[in-house]
């Protein structure tokens, strides 16, 4: 990352839970800085409970993809902002269709963030939740293979008895959150919390993110606006069926850099 500054409050109405954006001026941020930026909000005291984040990046024309990749539409700080944000997540949930496509590895420990996920009471890295109907993956691959912590494995009651007797084999956790064959969005958020993650982050796919939006589990949208376009009939950054009535959220900040936006919204 060169530099990251935040828009002008006049021009886009920049708000910022804790003030950061407001004092940075245009210079590179520091890893720690990032990580105050999207922190996770303080909730009131209680029992504790999921707050679900979603990262995407997109096109000005809305392309979420090209070539079936989000890679060509990102940039170096998009990255940047990526990794921030899953090393304060306790589990990173993901769609299996995009573990295909984009070739998913298990998440790593990052000596950066260490002393701050130790202090939130984390382990070095966060697990990877694989959500899949059909248990279809390849359990030779590194994502279960060589994993800091198990991989887990969100899937219907009614998948193969073979396919999931092959996932726990290969050293996944097969966690049942759906009575069908698919996976229901509001349990499967549930099950994660009593696993003893709270702090949820989304990767996609599109389709995925369109099942928790229609769902309503999705807390935070953390968007990146790429400045380009790209046409043709790419996915947008969520799919499936539209809901009956629009989503209402409101932006919280709002970061510049290039001509990229790094935006971030939380549910009204």
């Amino acid at each position: 990352m060169r530099r990251l500054f935040p828009v002008s409050e006049e021009a886009a109405g920049l708000a910022t839970d804790e003030g950061v954006g407001a004092a940075v001026q245009a210079r590179e941020w520091s890893l720690a800085e990032l990580a105050d930026a999207y922190a996770y909000p303080q909730l009131p005291p209680g029992e504790p409970r999921p707050w679900l984040r979603a990262n995407m990046v997109s096109t000005l024309d809305g392309a979420a993809q090209h070539d079936g990749r989000s890679q060509p539409i990102s940039n170096a700080t998009d990255m940047r902002v990526f990794g921030t944000l899953r090393a304060l997540a306790d589990v990173v949930i993901v769609g299996a269709e995009t573990v295909r496509q984009e070739g998913y590895r298990p998440a790593r420990a990052r000596e950066e963030f260490a002393e701050r996920r130790a202090a939130a009471g984390q382990g070095p890295a966060p697990a990877i939740a694989v959500v899949t109907a059909s248990l279809d993956l390849d359990f030779s691959l590194p994502l279960f293979t060589s994993p800091l912590v198990p991989t887990l494995l969100l899937t219907g009651a009614a998948a193969s008895p073979e396919r999931r007797a092959a996932a726990e084999k290969a050293g996944a956790r097969v966690v049942i959150t759906g009575d069908g064959v698919g996976v229901d969005p509001v349990r499967a958020v549930r099950a994660l919390a009593e696993l003893g993650h709270t702090r949820l982050l989304t990767e996609g796919g599109p389709r995925l993110l369109g099942q928790l939006v229609a769902a309503e589990v999705l807390d935070e949208l953390c968007l990146t606006v790429s400045p380009m376009l790209t046409a043709g009939d790419a996915q947008r950054i969520a799919g499936g069926p539209s809901v009956t009535v629009p989503h209402r959220f409101a932006l919280m900040s709002l970061l510049e850099e290039d001509g990229f936006l790094y935006s971030r919204y939380r549910r009204s």
